[in-house]
């Protein structure tokens, strides 16, 4: 009885939904709550199911769900609900995912972390693209594998056991107690993962957190199309795309906004692709430069994702770690490179840095030139050897329009890799997709790359791409207008309020290209002390921001996002973008990203009500 009045409610959920949960990458801004996140969003959802009210405008008002889409979202929200309902879980249970091997990574990750045995049995076949060689080799796994004929065969063991099955139907699953965690694939839609027991509930954060930092969750779409099949439904009601012929324009148009010849390679999302550049760097560290430690070189205020994935790989293998790389503020990337990569040598160690140019927070882009010859410098290593020479993988999200990496650009004498979060500009905001292409010198390791992001099951979905090839042809006129927002409107600030710090492009590097649509502001302060001082500032901070939110709903909003197709966003790094970042590299300034299609004197008039108030 039970499980029809879910299903039946599901079905009028699906009817009424507001479309946002579909087309965007964020619903309901206006109400999201980070703290919350995991929890809100299904609490006041069971009590819209307890009354039966699945009216869209009572939809509406929940609040944002997760965080983007690599966290969850509404709509994976709801799936893993319900599914938990069948099956007698709670929701957290119950995890989807976009890819259908990393939740096993996740499981893998956590028990080799705690030192645990792993045992992956199934039935039928497992998705060919789980290397069980390349998991143990190169992200240092332990498990053992094995094909069973039923349920029935699994006995007690000694760790954990992960039962794989690739099913046709979304629904009720036979959780038997030997069982820890059941890995539903399906083969277009990605997979459902459940956590059996309390004694397993100590997994889920982790594997949450896997599922934010090397993946994403199962896509809006998909997870429509999964609760379609769950409530008996037909699937198959979206009329399909020539997903080969936008594959191929997706290829040429990143062809020609990067000036580069090699393949690019698309991804679920940027942190997606950056996680198969790290391991496709390690594996190919492994086979050329056997027995030496890899040196992966983060700045330690940059995105919180990036930081906190690099951290993340070098806990689970013994031969790489992490080091600082001060970008921000009194420091000079390229000094601070240069320095870095003389100890690294000295090591014989293989260097790969990641940096994001411009930086973030503070939009600062170094000297190209002095960049390009420090990264270029012969090393020698403590004996007197030749050192290997660093591999440069460049965050160019800001400026995606900027050719790094082309035939002739400013980084082709050097090994670089450029990658783009494909839910910033490329895609203005309508999917997470993110790409990386590389130059000449660097060609070559896109083939290891490509090995994991295909591993990882963390290739753009067929919806993604579709969306990419139509938002692609627009991004740099998009970008060319939104910069010009934002270069008026940081003038306007300058004259309304002379003593704010803004850290923006010069008018010179905007000549060359750098035209980013983002700026930092930093408050003019007062007290008579340091810690006074910065709490005005951050009180200062928070006033401007709901202000503008409050003033212009329909446009402003608090948000890390960037390159969306309108609007201003509004967010402090410290506490969204830099939230894993150590308390001492944190940035508590202000961050505004504007679009191409906003109301710029709308935001101009309500900063001078907040210039006459302070």
């Amino acid at each position: 009885m039970e499980g029809s009045k879910v299903l039946d409610y599901i079905e009028d959920v699906l009817e009424n939904m507001p479309t946002d949960w579909l087309r965007l990458t964020t619903h309901r801004l206006d109400i999201y709550n980070e703290q919350l996140a995991k929890i809100q969003f299904l609490e006041q959802f069971e009590s819209l199911f307890e009354e039966q009210n699945a009216e869209t405008s009572a939809l509406s008002e929940l609040p944002t769900a997760f965080d983007y889409i690599r966290l969850g979202h509404p709509l994976s929200s709801v799936l893993e609900w319900a599914i938990a309902k069948l099956n007698n879980l709670k929701p957290e249970h119950v995890i989807s995912f976009s890819s259908r091997t990393v939740p096993i990574l996740a499981v893998l990750r956590k028990n080799l972390l705690d030192q645990k045995n792993t045992q992956i049995l199934y039935t039928g076949e497992l998705p060919e693209i789980f290397d069980a060689e390349v998991i143990r080799r190169v992200y240092g796994y332990h498990f053992e594998l094995k094909q069973v004929e039923s349920l029935e065969e699994i006995s007690d063991f000694d760790g954990s056991t992960v039962f794989v099955s690739q099913e046709d139907e979304i629904g009720k699953v036979n959780l038997i107690p030997n069982i820890d965690f059941y890995l539903s694939i399906y083969s277009r839609l990605g997979s459902i993962l459940l956590v059996n027991g309390e004694q397993n509930a100590n997994y889920i954060s982790e594997i949450q957190h896997v599922r934010r930092r090397e993946t994403i969750a199962m896509t809006p779409a998909n997870c429509f199309t999964a609760l379609k099949m769950l409530t008996g439904q037909s699937a198959n009601a979206n009329q399909k795309s020539d997903t080969a012929a936008n594959k191929a324009r997706v290829q040429n148009l990143i062809k020609e906004i990067t000036g580069t010849n090699t393949k690019a390679l698309v991804g679920s999302s940027g942190l997606s692709v950056q996680y198969a550049i790290m391991m496709g760097l390690v594996h190919d560290a492994l086979e050329n430069h056997t027995g030496k430690d890899i040196e992966f070189v983060v700045p330690p205020n940059c995105y919180g994702g990036t930081n906190d994935q690099a951290r993340r790989v070098a806990a689970c293998l013994d031969n790489v770690e992490v080091v600082d790389l001060p970008v921000d503020r009194d420091h000079d990337m390229v000094q601070s490179i240069d320095t870095v990569l003389e100890k690294i040598a000295s090591q014989d160690a293989v260097p790969y840095i990641i940096a994001e140019i411009p930086t973030n927070p503070r939009v600062e882009v170094p000297d190209l030139t002095k960049l390009r010859d420090v990264l270029s410098k012969k090393r020698k290593t403590a004996t007197g050897e030749v050192a290997v020479d660093p591999v440069f993988i460049l965050d160019q999200t800001f400026c995606p329009n900027v050719q790094f990496v082309s035939r002739d650009g400013i980084l082709s004498t050097v090994r670089a890799i450029s990658y783009v979060s494909g839910s910033k500009f490329p895609s203005g905001g309508k999917a997470t997709a993110g790409y990386c292409v590389a130059n000449t010198k660097a060609e070559a390791l896109l083939d290891k790359i490509e090995q994991h992001l295909i591993l990882c099951d963390n290739e753009a979905t067929d919806l993604q791409v579709e969306i990419l090839a139509e938002q692609l042809p627009s991004m740099n006129q998009r970008i060319a207008d939104a910069y010009k927002n934002t270069r008026e409107f940081v003038n306007f600030i300058k004259e309304a309020l002379p003593e704010a710090k803004i850290n923006f492009v010069s008018e010179e590097l905007a000549q060359q290209g750098f035209t980013p649509s983002v700026f930092s502001l930093d408050l003019p302060t007062k007290g008579n002390t340091d810690e006074e001082r910065e709490s005005y500032k951050r009180a200062l901070n928070n006033k401007l921001i709901n202000l503008m939110i409050n003033e212009i709903p329909d446009e402003s909003k608090y948000c890390v996002s960037y390159g969306q197709l309108k609007g201003c966003y509004w967010t402090i790094p410290a506490t969204s973008t830099q939230g894993t970042t150590k308390e001492d590299d944190k940035d508590y300034i202000a961050r505004v990203s504007l679009s191409p299609n906003m109301g710029l004197e709308r935001h101009k008039k309500v900063f001078l009500d907040f210039v006459e108030q302070i």
